[in-house]
């Protein structure tokens, strides 16, 4: 083999070796974050709140990760990658291993919320790891294989995290999160290249993303587009139980299909992605709103909720989608725009399922949040339209480098 050849095959073991480890962490965030909807019923009876309460629980987490990721990328402008990386992930399986001894709502709900501070700053400047070892034209496969960490936590973790919720306590799949944050700093420490901080990158530069309008929008469709998902999710053991009346052993049955869902949509939507970014966001918008409408009509039958929880999770890879479009927009801030998407992501993790727990409370039915998720879906759609319109009006604009 020609040397060219060599070095270019071990180039790219080396990327997928990387990228694997990163993927580990994003299992262990995913794990945590949809988890916790699907324990929300144990640790509602334990703690004797109802679910509704209960709720505010995923809102604080969804809280820490909206002021950590701009906070703690800003601060850390000028550590390198790897280190910043091992540090996040540090502070994650140790709020995490704290949940877990929790003696009742109040103590859990700050907990989560500092549990979440590192969740954004880790997928931000972890995706900008990624995409800086693989060619320009792949930057959306090798964020969605970072993602694809997060996908497989929901059909492995999350309900393996249940079961161990109902055979055991919910208590468990907090010590099975810190685990994995554990074993997630080990394998960076051994795998990922280290690199010094960017020539010039200071906590005032990553604040330069916050001047341009692209950014704002881009992250204005997550927040809005993506609150649809989490509103079904959230309620969704809820929904199995008293409405679909699925029996206790079941639900992770169900939300492994979810899981399905998010991974196969996570594999053929960055594909789509890399030739036509702004389409395959649109469509998967558009997607989610009909999956959304379809859902309270599906959800009285095992097999027909299975499949619409299947297709809901298509809607999963818009944050892959919206990771790249906000690495092309933020210029040279890109540590900050990537944070933020999480930050936005998570505002719609708060938002939706406030929005479906109102709709419960006000006596719309247990499947009430399926039409919350199709109206915010929508919502998203139109903000992408406005920032196509954006762009349109203001003509090619010059991309920024993603390898930095």
């Amino acid at each position: 083999m020609p040397q060219t050849s060599t070095s270019a095959a071990s180039s790219t073991a080396s990327a997928r070796l990387v990228i694997f480890a990163l993927a580990i962490g994003a299992f262990a965030i995913g794990t945590t974050e949809f988890a916790t909807m699907s324990l929300l019923p144990y640790f509602a009876q334990d703690l004797g709140i109802d679910a509704p309460t209960a709720g505010h629980v995923i809102s604080a987490y969804a809280l820490g990760v909206v002021v950590g990721a701009p906070l703690l990328t800003v601060l850390a402008a000028r550590i390198a990658r790897r280190t910043l990386l091992i540090a996040l992930m540090g502070m994650f399986a140790v709020f995490n291993a704290l949940c877990a001894f929790a003696p009742n709502y109040e103590s859990l709900l700050v907990l989560r919320f500092l549990s979440g501070l590192p969740h954004g700053a880790y997928f931000g400047i972890g995706s900008l790891v990624a995409v800086s070892m693989v060619d320009y034209r792949q930057r959306n496969q090798a964020v969605g294989r970072m993602f694809l960490g997060l996908t497989v936590a929901t059909i492995v973790g999350v309900p393996f995290a249940n079961w161990l919720g109902h055979a055991l306590t919910w208590r468990w799949g907090f010590a099975l999160v810190a685990a994995s944050g554990l074993l997630t700093m080990a394998l960076i420490a051994r795998l990922a290249p280290y690199s010094p901080p960017a020539v010039g990158a200071s906590p005032l530069r990553e604040l330069g993303a916050l001047k341009h309008l692209q950014v704002w929008l881009t992250l204005a469709v997550g927040a809005i587009g993506f609150g649809g998902l989490f509103a079904v999710y959230t309620y969704l053991a809820d929904i199995l139980l008293q409405v679909t009346h699925v029996s206790p052993d079941g639900v992770p049955l169900v939300l492994a299909v979810f899981g399905i869902g998010l991974t196969v949509g996570n594999i053929i939507m960055p594909w789509l992605a890399d030739k036509a970014l702004m389409p395959t966001a649109a469509g998967l918008l558009l997607w989610s709103a009909a999956m959304g409408a379809l859902f309270p009509l599906a959800a009285g039958n095992a097999w027909t909720i299975s499949l619409s929880v299947f297709f809901i999770g298509f809607g999963g890879a818009l944050g892959t989608i919206l990771q790249t479009r906000l690495m092309d927009v933020a210029q040279h801030a890109q540590g900050l725009a990537a944070a933020l998407n999480h930050s936005a992501f998570n505002f719609a993790n708060a938002l939706g399922p406030l929005l479906g727990g109102m709709a419960i409370a006000g006596g719309y039915g247990w499947t009430s949040p399926g039409w919350v998720g199709t109206g915010l879906a929508l919502g998203g759609f139109v903000i992408l339209m406005v920032s196509i319109a954006v762009d349109r009006w203001r003509g090619p604009q010059p991309l920024s480098a993603s390898h930095v």
